[in-house]
């Protein structure tokens, strides 16, 4: 949880609006700054929104590396490092299409977590010619991963909560 202010900065030489805004955690009180600029005034609630956004575009850029190679190209020229990162945004898309569809098709039962592109990316790497023993263990072995996310969670949120309500007991 944040609070968050807004100050008007004096614009120099361009015609708008120049902000700073200023991001307190409410645990750490820890403070981040952004300075942000839009052709006509706009409200904190605005500001907000898009640097939360900002966050949305890093995310989707990590996990583009994780998964699907997005920083492992070794080219010198534009054409290729073009089609690479083409390719590898291609990939990542396909996982996130995958996911949405599973979430949305079969929810996970209680006490699993929902599949991720992480756990769909693990489970595409399996070839299809191994023989079915080691599928079937890679098939466990996503299940318990699954259920031990699951029990992490929620484990994290009970302490998170007890943290911020102190009179609530914690029992696992």
């Amino acid at each position: 949880l944040y609070d968050w202010a807004a100050v008007d900065l004096v614009p120099t030489d361009t015609a708008g609006s120049c902000q700073l805004l200023i991001r307190r955690n409410r645990t750490t009180g820890e403070l981040a700054y952004y300075r942000c600029f839009s052709p006509r005034p706009v409200p904190l609630s605005v500001l907000v929104r898009v640097a939360g956004t900002r966050w949305r575009i890093e995310e989707t850029f990590q996990a583009g590396k994780g998964l699907a190679g997005l920083d492992e190209h070794q080219v010198r020229r534009f054409t290729p490092w073009l089609r690479w990162v083409t390719l590898a945004m291609l990939a990542h898309a396909f996982l996130a299409v995958i996911r949405a569809n599973e979430h949305r098709d079969r929810p996970a039962p209680d006490g699993l977590i929902a599949l991720t592109c992480n756990e769909i990316q693990r489970l595409f790497a399996l070839p299809a010619a191994a023989p079915i023993g080691q599928r079937d263990h890679r098939l466990r072995w996503s299940l318990w991963r699954r259920r031990h996310q699951a029990r992490a969670r929620d484990c994290h949120y009970r302490r998170r909560e007890a943290a911020e309500h102190p009179q609530l007991r914690l029992e696992y």
